[in-house]
């Protein structure tokens, strides 16, 4: 692809350019991994019009949580967690490779799926969705929609491949519903791991006060941070 280029998404013109894609690759470094250039790229333009298209600069600007209503990470924020994603499903992925001869599986397709596993919480975590799907929730749902199927929708918007959004489509509850892929099975586990040992290790905030705590009593809350 050449750059710069200008993208729609959800009836909004963004245009991509070196310094957006340079931004992007610094927050969430290991795009680099992935050696399919145009996968890559791809990857790289669905961040910047995910982002923009919901009004965020950044990945870190979402809440760093599993869901739109539970507590944050007491550090870190939402690309740390796609971040730790990736590098654990990689992981996983070499190990398997190391005790089975074998063993196959799709090294680009892994990496882009664990990175963009989570694009669709641009618009469920997105602030003034919340907002109005608190205040009417009988109007669209609330959420109206969870971030796997909105992240379906941008992954083809944006030209990913199939195994990517069945990725972003089916790594959590969504994908019980049918077979998942080798990779997507990989990264379910990833996602999970990482959720559940924040909990165990008490690495959820206390409190959620985002929104002015607008979410914090909908669901039931994980563990507490240790003293």
């Amino acid at each position: 692809m050449t750059y710069p280029r200008s993208v729609t998404l959800r009836g909004k013109t963004i245009e991509i350019t070196e310094a957006k894609r340079a931004a992007r690759v610094a927050e969430m470094p290991e795009i680099d991994w992935i050696e399919d250039r145009d996968l890559r790229d791809k990857v790289i333009d669905a961040w910047i019009a995910a982002l923009e298209a919901h009004g965020f600069s950044q990945i870190g600007e979402m809440k760093p949580s599993g869901n739109y209503d539970s507590n944050p990470l007491l550090t870190g924020t939402q690309c740390d967690h796609m971040r730790s994603v990736c590098r654990l499903a990689v992981k996983t992925a070499e190990e398997m490779v190391s005790l089975f001869p074998n063993f196959r599986y799709d090294r680009n397709i892994l990496i882009a799926g664990a990175l963009c596993h989570d694009i669709g919480k641009v618009w469920e975590f997105q602030p003034d969705n919340v907002k109005r799907w608190k205040a009417d929730p009988y109007a669209v749902g609330f959420p109206s929609i969870r971030h796997p199927g909105y992240g379906v929708f941008i992954c083809f918007a944006m030209d990913l491949p199939e195994e990517v959004a069945h990725i972003a489509a089916a790594h959590s509850a969504e994908g019980e519903l049918l077979e998942r892929s080798l990779e997507n099975t990989i990264v379910h586990w990833a996602d999970v791991t990482f959720w559940k040992v924040v909990e165990a290790g008490r690495q959820f905030a206390e409190t959620d006060t985002w929104l002015d705590g607008l979410t914090s009593s909908i669901s039931g809350q994980p563990k507490p941070a240790k003293p």
